[in-house]
């Protein structure tokens, strides 16, 4: 019965037909665009929705406080590590009483699986942990339990704790049930085509059902160890459109409404029964330059499309209150943020730095962009600017995958879109924007944005190193703060704004947090009053 109400209720919601004058008081129904959504595997994951399914169904060893995101990562299946004298050897001791949806404890061997699975796959996230030395040849030293309550890390160096623990709070940490992954193995492949699909985790809810562009259902994990969410059932439905989701919010079919645009949110402000909260977001909304464009290569056409942007018009109409320009690599609130925004739209400037180019009239280019509006509002605007300079401007849209695709097979010209940290650490940003450790196509390096783009930061790649490895809180800073700066004026990225997300929800909604700059959203924390 309950799979068939609701599966009655996101058919009526995809309809757009009223279905009751409120959401029932334990079922949360948001709106969200969720084409993005490639797998739920944790080691394969990697994209923003993806993510937001992973943070409620498998915890980590380390994780943080949807209330009290500020205090920094804490304990979660682990319930304390000590550090080896020389900083190379992270012990953890498991807590007690965690146990998988699928009704199997959760051990430090689910912990070694997990880990070691995500080495193994090698998929786009397994740079987060292959950069502290872990390899397929050597993660039966590396990643060992050597107990049930045990694990034990050995790092290839000593790295600030803070790093290593930040990035296992990334999706790739999530904890797997190895019982149930090797019980549904195919031809080697540790679970991965199973997990796609299905979840085995610890977290507060387990996935019961996923329709790709459609929607996500989640139950409640039965077996989950913290104190019982009060929002039992969670739908996630696809919904494109802001003046659909605004009406649906109107109406009480959905309690939230995550991708409204400025004029949406300026239209609820007098009705009754919602409220926009707004929370600043470590998403960063960019373009980059494939190098293997011999024309997009060519320093001054960067520079002068960097110059032809219309930052702030942008920021000041169609994304008011809703994107702040920033132009560095690095979110503000993270350690060593760079506030200098060296551009302004300045179209006598970008034409001067065109004609100094290899390629003074300009060419073709075509932007790849994911149909959600305030990205083609950017590229609308892109195409009217740069069409200014002389240049041949088409874009290429497609879906959250589509676009993905493409990007991570170096088959764009002009990527637009957004780069969310997978960890509160400034390596996060600086060591996929200015590390590239091999750029051979056959490298396979989707993980790093430069390698995407087919860029080689040369000199970067060492200072981008240096920095993961300094203890000294100041010098550190100063490190990104001129890597940052270097960047601007040479990379193929054209850092535009800071997203400010700005949430419609019923006045009811209690609790709802989507992340902040470090993290993903938190239904279980949630209450309807």
């Amino acid at each position: 019965m309950k799979t068939r109400f609701v599966a009655a209720v996101c058919a009526a919601l995809m309809a757009g037909a009223p279905v009751m004058a409120e959401t029932p008081p334990n079922m949360l129904v948001i709106a969200n665009r969720i084409d993005d959504i490639k797998t739920f595997d944790p080691a394969e994951s990697f994209e923003f929705a993806g993510s937001d399914v992973s943070r409620n169904v498998y915890q980590k060893l380390v994780n943080f406080d949807p209330l009290d995101l500020d205090a920094g990562y804490g304990p979660e299946l682990a319930e304390s590590w000590e550090v080896s004298e020389d900083g190379t050897v992270i012990t953890f001791t498991m807590a007690e009483g965690n146990v998988f949806s699928t009704g199997n404890p959760v051990t430090a061997k689910d912990a070694e699986y997990s880990l070691r699975r995500a080495v193994l796959l090698d998929k786009t996230p397994s740079f987060i942990l292959t950069q502290f030395g872990f390899t397929a040849d050597n993660i039966e030293e590396t990643i060992k339990a050597t107990d049930d309550k045990t694990l034990v890390l050995t790092l290839d160096k000593a790295y600030a704790v803070s790093f290593v623990l930040n990035c296992l709070t990334s999706t790739i940490g999530g904890i797997v049930d190895s019982a149930a992954a090797m019980e549904n193995e195919v031809d080697g492949d540790m679970g991965n085509d199973w997990l796609r699909t299905n979840t085995a985790g610890s977290g507060p809810y387990k996935v019961v059902d996923w329709k790709p562009n459609e929607s996500v259902l989640m139950d409640l994990n039965p077996n989950y160890g913290g104190e019982k969410p009060a929002m039992e059932r969670v739908i996630v439905q696809h919904i494109q459109e802001s003046a659909t989701q605004r009406l649906q919010l109107e109406r009480g079919d959905i309690d939230i409404a995550r991708n409204l645009s400025p004029e949406d949110v300026a239209g609820l402000a007098d009705v009754d029964g919602v409220k926009v909260e707004d929370e600043m977001r470590g998403r960063l909304m960019y373009f980059a330059a494939n190098q293997k464009n011999e024309m997009l290569s060519d320093p001054k056409v960067l520079e002068a499309l960097k110059l032809a942007t219309d930052y702030d018009g942008m920021a000041g109409s169609f994304l008011k209150g809703q994107y702040t320009v920033h132009q560095a690599f690095l979110p503000l609130t993270f350690l060593g943020a760079l506030e200098d925004k060296p551009f302004d739209f300045d179209l006598e400037a970008a034409k001067a730095s065109l004609a100094g180019s290899g390629f003074p009239e300009c060419g073709p280019i075509k932007i790849s962009v994911r149909e959600a509006q305030e990205r083609l509002d950017i590229a609308q605007s892109l195409q009217n600017t740069w069409g200014q300079l002389g240049c041949e401007v088409e874009l290429i849209v497609g879906t959250g995958a589509q676009t993905l695709d493409r990007y991570r097979a170096r088959e764009h010209d002009i990527y637009l879109g957004e780069w969310g940290p997978d960890y509160p650490d400034p390596n996060t940003n600086a060591g996929t924007f200015a590390l590239n450790p091999d750029n051979a196509d056959e490298a396979g390096n989707t993980g790093y944005l430069a390698w995407r783009n087919a860029w080689d930061p040369g000199a970067m790649n060492d200072k981008t190193l240096a920095a993961v490895v300094e203890n000294d809180v100041d010098a550190r800073r100063d490190m990104y703060l001129d890597l940052q700066s270097e960047h601007q004026k040479v990379s193929p990225f054209g850092v535009m704004f800071q997203q400010i997300e700005q949430t419609g929800m019923g006045e009811g909604v209690q609790n709802f947090v989507a992340g902040g700059a470090t993290t993903a959203v938190s239904y279980w924390v949630i209450t309807k009053e």
